[in-house]
């Protein structure tokens, strides 16, 4: 168990993090995460690292270009971070099989993270999908 080099350190990866998803920016990402960053549940059929998340990030920016994710509370423990925080955007673009419908909508995250060294190597993510679906007004074709 690797710990993080300081709390200043790790909360400046996490914060980079959750500013390289806002950006939809792989770049950033690289900056902050491990090149073997395991992204968990993790896309289908995509191996681990920052590069995975090119076409979520493309998926995003059309969902919800002007998404925010506000932080509201980081717990570091050891090499271990627990995240709360909160996404709002307005759904201009297809988001899970739901149409564009123009609606600003704002849901919960939590996730966990663990460190090796100053980077982040694996995450853990659960998104409210539940309220988003009740804002939109409906469940993707899928789940119908």
């Amino acid at each position: 168990m690797a710990l993080p080099i300081d709390e200043d350190t790790t909360r400046e990866a996490i914060e980079g993090l959750y500013r390289a998803f806002e950006q939809k920016s792989v770049a950033l990402l690289r900056k902050v995460v491990t090149p073997d960053w395991e992204y968990i549940p993790e896309p289908a059929g995509v191996a681990p690292g920052p590069d995975q998340m090119v076409q979520i990030f493309a998926n995003i920016a059309t969902a919800l270009p002007d998404m925010k994710i506000t932080i509201l509370d980081v717990l570091i423990h050891g090499d271990r971070v627990g995240v709360r925080a909160e996404i709002t955007g307005t759904q201009t673009g297809k988001l899970l099989g739901i149409a564009a419908s123009s609606k600003h909508i704002s849901f919960a995250i939590h996730s966990f993270h663990q460190m090796r060294g100053n980077l982040i190597a694996k995450t853990w993510h659960l998104e409210d999908w539940l309220s988003v679906f009740r804002q939109l007004g409906q469940l993707p074709p899928t789940l119908e």
